[in-house]
């Protein structure tokens, strides 16, 4: 993040209670308004933050979680690799978040990619609200340099960056490399997450976004943590696209059949 946007922070930090900043930067880039963070933006980004955490509180707490599975796999994944890659679409970012938070108790340390502009204030915030680090960067920007602070923050700072492999403009359900090639570089495994709601609002965004609505009854599938090799080289890159993709639509069809059966 530039100084600009928000002094005194590295863009590279993973931010939260217990974490020292990184010492290298992530993407050190100026936002095109290059807009100040004034008092009364703060104000607002609070406002903002505080009724979104009131929503998300909300969903939490009504939705009922009937159906978890794969869970203990997962635990022992983060148990013996300290950090991983969970890896969620889009669409199902409220319980996907929910899910790897639900790691924890493990010592898994939830990263949340947020934006280093001044827009990722807020969202920023309220990462730190749920317990979870944040790691100011762009998820459009895969150069060298993000790929060794990727690198910092998964193996020597030991985060778990939550990606959302079609996010951030789509296409919807295409698996992106970038969690492929964290994984080669890291070492570490990918987790794959679904998320079913037997009631959910579907907006008409680009990634079909669904909303659970309040009393309904969610299903969690964790899929069997994957590493991919050090030697790989474009097309076996292409393949382990469409198969992690594959995988994610897999684990959505076995949590929607579990809420079939509950």
């Amino acid at each position: 993040m530039n100084e600009r946007d928000e002094p005194g922070t590295d863009a590279a930090s993973p931010t939260g209670p217990a974490h020292e900043p990184l010492r290298n930067t992530l993407y050190r880039r100026v936002t095109k308004g290059q807009r100040r963070l004034t008092p009364a933006r703060m104000l607002l980004y609070r406002v903002a933050v505080a009724v979104a955490w009131g929503i998300l509180r909300l969903l939490w707490t009504t939705c009922r979680i009937t159906h978890v599975s794969g869970i203990e796999g997962a635990r022992l994944a983060v148990r013996e690799s300290k950090s991983l890659i969970p890896a969620y679409w889009h669409q199902h970012m409220l319980f996907g978040a929910r899910a790897v938070l639900d790691l924890r108790d493990e010592g898994l340390k939830a990263g949340f990619l947020i934006s280093p502009s001044i827009d990722g204030t807020a969202p920023a915030m309220l990462v730190e609200k749920v317990g979870g680090v944040v790691i100011r960067g762009s998820s459009t920007h895969t150069g060298a340099r993000a790929l060794r602070d990727y690198y910092e923050t998964i193996v020597k700072q030991q985060v778990s960056p939550a990606i959302t492999p079609d996010g951030p403009k789509g296409p919807r359900h295409e698996f992106k490399p970038g969690a492929i090639m964290l994984s080669q570089i890291t070492g570490k495994p990918i987790l794959p997450i679904a998320v079913a709601a037997s009631r959910a609002y579907t907006f008409k965004t680009w990634d079909a976004f669904e909303l659970p609505l309040p009393f309904c009854r969610i299903a969690i599938v964790y899929g069997e943590p994957v590493k991919v090799g050090r030697a790989t080289d474009a097309a076996a890159l292409e393949q382990w696209q469409t198969k992690m993709a594959a995988s994610l639509s897999a684990l959505r069809l076995q949590a929607e059949r579990a809420l079939q059966r509950t």
